[in-house]
């Protein structure tokens, strides 16, 4: 790739197709703004002015606290123009204590040294008190202006200059900031264009917070960068109306959308057939799930939903993506549904040995491709001892590229921890099979009963399908039983009320009954909770560890 930095394609395009398609962004109330190409280098510019009258600078740190707005996007691009380091952080809502978000804030500024913050008007003079001591100006976007004539962009940004901060998602503060350079940036999506065979027709349509590294790098920076049209609509109100993304792929004649795999089940359940008539998904390329384990009844709903309105199987893609690597690690070729593996599920579980299976067999579960991995990047398969495993057996995958982090942000104790010779530990359990990558879940997160391995996604998936669970809403997690002198496994499930609602004593019943035959896996203790008990991270994923912690407090007066 020739450019050197994120802004010199955005410039270019500015100067030469100044009318080009860049972004249409969809408010809440249904309205669309188009914004082209001089139009994003033009506001980019004035934020970009605003934060240098303020005295930022060069590799000054600037945290953004904003809505879902353009005025996000242009801050965060201003800050790369001036070569400072932009930072999205997620911004309050209903559902997070104000106490504990504003000491996360706190906390964030504190340690990574920000020089600024970009606020909304009504949370300006908040931050202004919360921040008082520190070496941090509080900016309020409403007072920055839409043009500066006169600004002229970082001229030359070296490669290897930190661009941007992606943070990990989590519930104590996201102080691990992943630190990424504009070369890899750049070497990422040059690899993962060619895996997805991006072409001068597509429109990537998407509704993910820009805070999560899959709504930054593939619902923003990339069709910045490639110049690809970018429909982007609140995250907020696609989940209280996930329709709207559906119609949005029909007037524009959208090809690429990322999905979490909680998605395709929530489109199935709530898109009702007379929300859908008169709607065409034909020109839909691409659906990729990514961000956590694909399921294969998912998508199968997803389909059976769909299908009827002119989209096409073979759409359906699988990427594994991390923050530490950019974005993706894998993609399963376009044009091929995802391979999918059955395995033995004792053999998976107790041998760790993904040993193969007839479809649909008794004692089989099937696992879905993540895909092989994207150009410039490889993966590994590790034991305990951090040597490789061969194929089809499961392990800790490990990865190293050429769009790999710099490093922690002002955290090298982290930098020793995950990056040993050029590869990065992820933590995520999996294994290779004919050169694709599958997931089986999280190191961290592996319950051990009685000498057998066990996957909380794997159960959790199963109660997503119970009826009379919310679906997405059931975390398990282990918790040890000095008695039996092994862990034990607890599951918490939302229960769902109104329409669809059962007795609890049933759903209870099924549940535990599902479990133990597709598992093998007897349940401790069920218990099923009202709406919003469960706790999840900022990126949206259950966060198992809280949740384990609220069970005890709640259930054990622990």
């Amino acid at each position: 790739m020739t450019d050197h930095s994120l802004i010199e394609p955005v410039l270019r395009r500015a100067t030469e197709q100044p009318d080009h398609p860049t972004l249409t962004f969809m408010d809440e109330q249904g309205g669309e703004t188009r914004v082209s190409a001089a139009e994003f280098h033009q506001r980019a510019a004035a934020a970009a002015a605003a934060l240098q009258t303020a005295g930022i600078g060069p590799d000054d740190l600037v945290i953004l606290v904003l809505r879902h707005s353009e005025r996000l996007l242009s801050a965060f691009w201003g800050a790369l123009y001036l070569g400072a380091i932009p930072s999205i952080f997620p911004f309050l809502t209903e559902k997070l204590d104000p106490a504990l978000y504003l000491e996360r804030v706190q906390t964030l500024v504190t340690h990574s040294g920000a020089k600024a913050v970009i606020t909304y008007t009504e949370f300006h003079a908040t931050l202004t008190d919360l921040l008082h001591a520190a070496d941090c100006r509080v900016l309020d976007i409403a007072s920055m202006p839409d043009a500066a004539a006169g600004f002229e962009p970082a001229a030359s940004l070296g490669g290897e200059k930190i661009a941007f901060l992606q943070h990990s998602s989590g519930t104590t503060g996201l102080q691990k900031g992943v630190a990424l350079s504009h070369r890899a940036v750049l070497n990422q999506i040059e690899a993962y264009r060619a895996a997805i065979q991006l072409n001068p027709q597509d429109v990537v349509v998407s509704w993910l917070p820009l805070y999560h590294d899959m709504g930054l790098i593939a619902g923003f920076v990339l069709p910045i960068v490639t110049g690809t049209p970018l429909v982007l609509m609140s995250p907020f109100q696609w989940v209280r109306d996930p329709k709207i993304l559906l119609w949005a792929v029909h007037r524009h004649q959208g090809t690429l959308v990322w999905l979490p795999n909680f998605a395709y089940n929530h489109i199935a359940r709530t898109a009702r057939p007379a929300m859908l008539e008169g709607l065409d998904l034909s020109s839909w390329r691409l659906v990729i799930n990514c961000s956590e384990p694909a399921y294969h009844a998912s998508q199968q709903v997803f389909l059976e939903k769909l299908t009827p309105y002119g989209f096409n199987p073979a759409a359906l893609a699988v990427s594994y993506a991390m923050a530490e690597n950019t974005f993706a690690v894998t993609q399963t070729s376009p044009g091929n549904p995802p391979r999918l593996d059955w395995v033995r599920t004792a053999a998976l579980q107790a041998e760790r040995h993904a040993e193969s299976a007839p479809p649909e067999s008794e004692g089989a579960s099937v696992v879905v491709s993540c895909g092989p991995p994207i150009p410039n990047t490889e993966v590994r398969v590790l034991d305990e001892h951090g040597q490789p495993l061969p194929e089809r057996r499961v392990g800790e995958l490990a990865v190293r590229s050429n769009c790999m982090l710099t490093g922690y942000y002002n955290r090298p104790d982290l930098d020793a921890e995950a990056l040993h010779d050029g590869w990065y530990r992820t933590g995520d359990m999996g294994y290779l099979a004919a050169g694709e990558v599958y997931v089986t879940g999280r190191k961290k997160d592996l319950i051990i009963v009685g000498g057998k391995n066990v996957y909380p996604q794997d159960l959790e998936a199963i109660a997503n399908h119970i009826p009379g669970i919310v679906p997405g809403r059931a975390v398990a997690f282990g918790l040890q039983d000095d008695r039996i002198g092994s862990e034990v496994v607890v599951m918490v499930a939302e229960r769902l009320t109104g329409e669809g609602e059962r007795p609890a004593a049933e759903v209870e019943t099924d549940l535990r009954q599902q479990i133990v035959q597709q598992t093998e896996v007897t349940l401790a203790d069920v218990r099923l909770v009202e709406a919003r008990w469960l706790i999840k991270t900022s990126s949206g994923k259950l966060a198992r560890g809280e949740n384990r912690a609220k069970y005890l407090r709640e259930f054990r007066g622990q």
